[in-house]
């Protein structure tokens, strides 16, 4: 059984309070090359940590570019992110960001690389919906908090020429 929808879900100050944990979080993990930060240790994820890694995005209207932190998955060679916002109602932003500017980085722990970014397709999001509640239980109740569908993205690697590991 799902735990309860908490209240202030879709408060403003729940957005502002996970707005400043996230650039906390992106610092630390920077800062540390990965060491501080790679997993969740949240919910689902206490005694279970959730990987995590810093997806780079650029802002849709000002053209800004910003990172997150998310929990991620890898399949094959592709890496999986969901777009849940903690079940809010609506998308967070770095995901309408990503649909318009699918080619964006990914950084996983030191290692800094080229992705290109692919809504999953409804029999690509069954596959994996699974295999994502196996590794962040916490995406299941995210899901029934939520009348819209939680977005998975793939996130494709893409071959560059030169260096692309840091900064």
């Amino acid at each position: 059984m799902s735990p309860q929808k908490p209240k202030r879900l879709n408060s403003r100050a729940t957005l502002i309070i996970t707005r400043y944990a996230s650039r906390f979080h992106t610092f630390a993990y920077r800062a540390s090359r990965g060491r501080l930060g790679k997993n969740l240790r949240i919910g689902a994820a206490f005694r279970k940590p959730a990987p995590t890694l810093l997806l780079d995005h650029v802002g849709r209207k000002t053209g800004k570019t910003f990172t997150t932190p998310l929990l991620y998955m890898a399949d094959g060679s592709d890496v999986i992110v969901v777009a849940s916002a903690g079940g809010r109602d609506e998308h967070p932003q770095w995901y309408r960001n990503l649909i318009a500017h699918p080619q964006t980085h990914i950084t996983i722990g030191s290692r800094r690389r080229s992705v290109r970014a692919h809504l999953a397709d409804p029999r690509e999001r069954a596959r994996l919906w699974p295999h994502l509640v196996e590794t962040y239980a916490d995406f299941d109740s995210y899901q029934q908090w939520t009348d819209r569908e939680i977005p998975v993205i793939v996130l494709e690697s893409v071959a560059t020429t030169g260096t692309d590991h840091g900064r």
